[in-house]
């Protein structure tokens, strides 16, 4: 299913149980291609699987990719962009939302470029618990290294502008 670019989308978030995580109830879609679908977003609600729920407090642009095993959030901070990667199964979209598998590893690097990585301990525990094949967790393993090498190439998206340049662009659609 396709995109309308200015469309507002729910986003989705599951375990590997099938289980839902997280929804993110409103973003809007900026663009999509063969490979990757763009939104963006500001004080957005966020509702958690227990019901609980927040709303974002910095704008964001996500990048939902359809061929890797990771999502891009790159967040507007006044001392600049940061980013925040969740390892998750490529996106399926359908009528209801944006939807993919969390597989509790997360990379965030810092406005400074610093990348830290986050969830270890839960990844192990998920891992156990949820009984991930060994297929799956090779696959994450190399998308982890895969997305380090991007961050450290300063490769699309990690480049600030294209955050911001895609920030605007909401702004005004």
């Amino acid at each position: 299913m396709k995109l309308l670019k200015g469309s507002l989308v729910t986003i989705q978030g599951y375990k590997h149980n099938h289980s839902l995580h997280r929804i993110w109830q409103e973003s809007k879609v900026l663009d999509e291609t063969d490979d990757i679908i763009i939104v963006a977003n500001k004080r957005t609600k966020v509702i958690e699987a227990n019901g609980r729920f927040w709303f974002t407090k910095e704008p964001s642009v996500t990048f939902f990719y359809k061929h890797h095993w990771f999502n891009v959030i790159g967040i507007i901070k006044a001392a600049g962009v940061s980013y925040y990667c969740n390892l998750c199964s490529p996106i399926l979209v359908d009528d209801e939302a944006i939807k993919y598998i969390d597989y509790d590893l997360d990379v965030k690097v810092l406005e400074d470029g610093k990348i830290i990585i986050l969830d270890h301990n839960e990844y192990l525990k998920h891992k156990m618990q949820m009984d991930y094949p060994p297929e799956l967790c090779q696959i994450l393993e190399s998308e982890l290294l895969y997305l380090q090498n991007q961050i450290n190439a300063g490769n699309d998206p990690f480049i600030p502008n294209t955050v911001l340049n895609w920030y605007q662009n909401y702004l005004q659609s």
